[in-house]
């Protein structure tokens, strides 16, 4: 039983080490990249689909409705960037049934890397709806002295990302492996199904909470009523 899919090294020259977390995370990439190429190749906009597109559509149409409803008027914008996030995670999660698998998200660096995607977009959206002084202003709510704290808040809060997901699929990967020393039958397979389920659920956290903080990066400009475009008669 390994703690982390970064202990398992299929090859090392020096201190360069090609491990299961490496080999793990591109290979998910490139299957969620193949398969919504090959799911979207022959998309149609009549009434005859394929059960692939409307399978695709209910994940969108979700994702979607879940952003909005956090408080992003224009979650097609989000939609890319948050969507990704959840799909990585939440098929990093489904592939435990594969015997042998290591989730990458059990490695401590593989986590780290999504929140500092986590960490430069909120940033990167706050300053495209609010502009580089709104945003920096929004350091200085609701007064001066916060300016340090809410600083600290920035990098806490991706570590505690990073940390949470991190700890949450180690020690689901670690009880199903220690039930499967001691009784390696029903209990295991089990505990197996919970660990999907806990795996879907961290995917569905990570994703909301990364929404969430981009939200907050850009309440300025959301909260604002649009104009009329109406003129008075």
């Amino acid at each position: 039983m390994h703690l982390s899919p970064d202990e398992i090294i299929f090859w090392q020259y020096g201190f360069i080490k090609l491990n299961a977390t490496i080999v793990v995370t591109w290979g998910l990439m490139l299957v969620l990249a193949f398969g919504s190429t090959l799911i979207t190749r022959n998309l149609s906009t009549g009434l005859k689909r394929s059960r692939w597109q409307n399978f695709l559509e209910i994940v969108v149409t979700a994702i979607q409705k879940q952003i909005e409803e956090v408080g992003l008027r224009h979650p097609h914008k989000y939609l890319s960037f948050l969507g990704t996030i959840f799909l990585f995670v939440a098929v990093a999660s489904l592939c435990t049934i594969i015997p042998g698998y290591e989730p990458p998200t059990g490695s401590l660096s593989t986590t780290v890397a999504l929140a500092l995607c986590v960490f430069v977009a909120v940033p990167l959206f706050g300053i495209e709806e609010q502009g580089v002084g709104g945003y920096l202003k929004s350091y200085l709510k609701p007064t001066v002295i916060m300016l340090p704290f809410n600083i600290i808040s920035e990098f806490s809060r991706t570590l505690a990302l990073a940390v949470r997901l991190f700890g949450n699929m180690m020690s689901g990967a670690m009880i199903v492996g220690i039930l499967l020393t001691i009784t390696p039958f029903i209990f295991p397979i089990l505990m197996s199904l919970l660990g999907l389920l806990t795996g879907m659920v961290q995917a569905y956290i990570f994703s909301i909470l990364a929404t969430v903080y981009i939200a907050a990066a850009t309440r300025t400009r959301q909260l604002e009523p649009e104009p009329d475009s109406g003129t008075p008669q």
